[in-house]
């Protein structure tokens, strides 16, 4: 059996009936200041684009523009059945998430709704106190508030090494005196929670919590999956185990918001071997329920994010949490099952953020990426060369990775530069990663499969 009729016979039933009775209530989680906050937020990263793509994808994205319509649609539906945080950032969808999101929200009571925006002072240019007061208060005129529920110091601990990453969190915001700039602003109300954001050196995680002294961080937001759970660094040698990170907030009673809950897609689109674990314990649940029960069953988690292209994303995952069945320890060890099951796989743990973009040379990494990975997860490039479909299978991948990339845009391309490893947040060494996609395609065509 393969993998599409797998999942058409076991986690993908018919979606039931429109009824008119009203739907059950999204589960809520008390927030830091008495707010109810939906346990599902809805993540601006990856906005519909007038097109049918969308920006930020796994796919590469789409230079198209954003499809405004579509995406006041997902705010109203996400409003109208009690999704109310709503997340983005100044860099997301080259730069424009923030305005977007911002016209859609405003169309709406102002209680209805909770925001979430960033200080994303990334590039040397805009950590000085000016330039990220600056951004701080851009951020508030486009999405159209006096105020900001929830601001994020963004993704820090990033960093080749420990002293570089503490050096990088200092000279972001404590050397230019941002932060105290923003304590104050918390304290006259136009910030209502302050945390961070974090990807990285554990240093420099637990250098900013030993700061919760003074700064009394509302909240943080983590990268948090059941693969990451016990395994972030078999994903990543330079990521931390989401249980570490959120012990170190559960003893401190910090609120933990959720991101990556689908480790960027890759835990909706499992292999068979893993769905063989689950299907037993549920066989209508889909992939995507799956990772968001695992996500919201932890009690410390005060919303879970998910960059939601297409309405029937939003429409699931709201199901999902209306309201939050949580997981049992029998489904807890089922999952850790399954992430060794999942681990066995020869994956690259891209997110399709995209911060490594543009390639000087041309090349849409996390496109290369992204197809690569669907072949694998796609059952369509078996180990064994007895096997029926084998040079079938490999004939296929060969013929739509060059109709996908044209000649200027193949693993091919890649000088070894390096300028885009120092912006993945996941220290995916990327030339390298590229490489063994080239490596692979050149292999076909001198065996002559192709």
């Amino acid at each position: 059996m393969n993998r599409r009729s797998f999942f058409a016979a076991l986690v993908n039933p018919p979606a039931p009936a429109a009824s008119a009775a009203a739907s059950p209530a999204i589960t809520t989680r008390p927030g830091p200041h008495g707010e109810r906050v939906s346990l599902l937020g809805y993540g601006a990263m990856r906005f519909p684009t007038v097109d049918g793509s969308h920006a930020n994808a796994r796919h590469g994205g789409s230079n198209a523009p954003i499809d405004s319509d579509m995406v006041q649609r997902h705010v109203d539906y996400c409003i109208s059945h009690g999704v109310n945080y709503f997340d983005t950032s100044p860099v997301y969808c080259r730069g424009e998430s923030e305005k977007v999101l911002g016209d859609a929200l405003e169309r709406h009571p102002r209680e209805k709704w909770l925001v979430a925006t960033k200080l994303s002072n990334f590039n040397a240019k805009t950590q000085s106190f000016e330039a990220s007061r600056e951004m701080y208060e851009t951020s508030k005129r486009l999405l159209h508030t006096d105020h900001l529920d929830f601001y994020l110091l963004h993704s820090i601990g990033g960093g080749a090494t420990r002293p570089k990453a503490l050096k990088l969190f200092d000279a972001r915001f404590i050397d230019n005196g941002i932060l105290d700039f923003l304590l104050k602003e918390r304290e006259a109300g136009r910030i209502r929670n302050l945390g961070f954001s974090f990807h990285g050196q554990e240093a420099v995680f637990r250098h900013a919590l030993s700061l919760h002294d003074k700064v009394h961080w509302d909240f943080v937001q983590i990268q948090l999956n059941w693969v990451d759970w016990h395994h972030a660094q078999e994903v990543n040698k330079r990521n931390v185990n989401a249980e570490t990170l959120y012990n170190l907030l559960d003893e401190r009673g910090i609120p933990v918001v959720v991101m990556e809950p689908l480790l960027g897609g890759r835990l909706a689109r499992v292999n068979e071997r893993v769905m063989r674990r689950l299907a037993p314990l549920d066989p209508a649940a889909t992939p995507a329920q799956w990772a968001f029960r695992f996500a919201g069953s932890h009690p410390r988690v005060l919303t879970v994010l998910s960059g939601m292209t297409y309405l029937e994303h939003i429409k699931e995952n709201v199901n999902t949490y209306s309201p939050l069945r949580p997981l049992g320890r029998n489904e807890f060890d089922t999952l850790e099952r399954a992430a060794h099951a999942f681990l066995s796989d020869d994956t690259i743990p891209c997110t399709a953020c995209n911060y490594c973009m543009p390639c000087p040379y041309g090349l849409d990494i996390p496109a290369l990426f992204g197809f690569w990975e669907e072949a694998l997860v796609e059952d369509r490039l078996p180990d064994d060369p007895s096997a029926p479909d084998y040079a079938a299978n490999r004939r296929r991948f060969l013929i739509e990775y060059e109709r996908m990339f044209n000649k200027l845009r193949r693993a091919e391309r890649c000088t070894g530069c390096g300028r885009c490893a120092p912006h993945c947040p996941q220290g995916i060494d990327i030339p390298a990663m590229i490489r063994k996609v080239d490596r692979f395609v050149e292999t076909l065509r001198r065996n002559g499969r192709a």
